[in-house]
């Protein structure tokens, strides 16, 4: 399906982002990269772009960056979406002329988006009121106590609601506007501005899956990258602790031990996700059967599979496949 026919269903291209003074740099430079961005590879109906001041004047962003804003809160009247990338702190207030201002969108329809803490903004805007939400689990409590009609949705990047839609960490908010990409231009969009950016098209797990130790010791990444490389391409095959211990030149205990502390996974929930991933594309990029896929990925059986992304996913193969699958955008 063409961009063009695609983006005929996205009534509004505008994607305006709020700027505030301390300006969070990096969840705002996020949306900059998925929206901001010129894509002439995309056709001329991809997203229009422009940053909305609460404030007046230039304004301060974490780092030293100084910033001089499109326009202010008028923007909002002719914006498709809304993202607020973050907010200053949750310890202070939202200003009342950014409440009212998001109000009025939400009534027209306008679609609004929060990275990380700027679910603040939000909740404050009661916005959220009734509905399902998330932010960084260190925010967590202080949501529910603040807000508490609100639905924490815990170990889960981000929220669809439909117009709402927020994310976990700061990180999580590349996963949500990838979703929202994949919304509104489908899969093969989503994933040429992934693989732009070097990153995951859709990826899996939630927010207690940080890793302990984010950056492994240089030489236990020289052991276990090769490793790992093969059991990606490896799928397929069996493993048993011992014979990857082996491998790696380890005895099982300590194997296990390294293994985890430098994936933040143990061996059988790493390789689980790998076999999740790539059953996922190729979900969406073929039409291979789910017998088969199980068989090539390492769930032996269709109904393994559809174990696995129940469990995991919240969704079977089949369904994954009609929201995702290329075939599914041609029609």
């Amino acid at each position: 399906m063409s961009n063009s026919s695609v983006a005929s269903r996205l009534e509004n291209p505008l994607v305006v982002a709020v700027a505030y003074d301390g300006l969070c740099t990096f969840e705002f430079g996020v949306v900059v990269e998925m929206f901001g961005l010129p894509r002439p590879e995309m056709g001329d109906d991809w997203y229009k772009f422009a940053v909305a001041s609460i404030e007046m004047g230039e304004l301060r962003a974490t780092g030293g960056v100084r910033i001089i804003a499109d326009g202010g809160l008028d923007l909002f009247d002719h914006a498709g979406t809304i993202i607020m990338p973050g907010w200053r702190g949750v310890e202070h207030s939202v200003p009342e002329s950014l409440v009212q201002a998001l109000r009025r969108a939400h009534d027209n329809g306008t679609r609004i988006l929060s990275i990380c803490s700027g679910v603040f903004v939000l909740a404050a805007a009661g916005l959220l009121s009734g509905r399902r939400a998330t932010t960084h689990w260190r925010y967590a409590d202080l949501l529910t106590e603040r807000y508490p009609d609100i639905e924490f949705a815990p170990n889960v990047l981000y929220v669809d609601e439909g117009n709402i839609l927020t994310s976990a960490g700061s990180a999580a908010g590349i996963d949500l506007c990838l979703h929202l990409i994949r919304r509104d231009f489908g899969t093969e969009a989503a994933n040429k501005v992934a693989r732009r950016l070097v990153v995951a098209p859709h990826r899996d797990g939630g927010q207690a899956q940080f890793v302990e130790r984010a950056v492994p010791a240089q030489h236990e990444g020289a052991r276990f990258s090769p490793l790992l490389e093969r059991m990606r391409k490896e799928l397929h095959h069996g493993y048993s602790i011992a014979a990857l211990a082996k491998a790696a030149g380890m005895s099982p205990r300590t194997f296990l031990r390294r293994f985890q502390a430098a994936t933040g996974l143990t061996p059988a929930k790493w390789l689980l996700s790998e076999r999740l991933a790539k059953a996922r594309e190729m979900l969406e990029s073929s039409s291979i059967s789910v017998e088969k896929i199980a068989k090539s990925t390492g769930f032996g059986t269709a109904a393994t599979l559809r174990h696995h992304f129940r469990q995991e996913l919240a969704t079977t193969p089949t369904a994954y496949r009609e929201m995702f699958g290329q075939e599914q955008e041609l029609l």
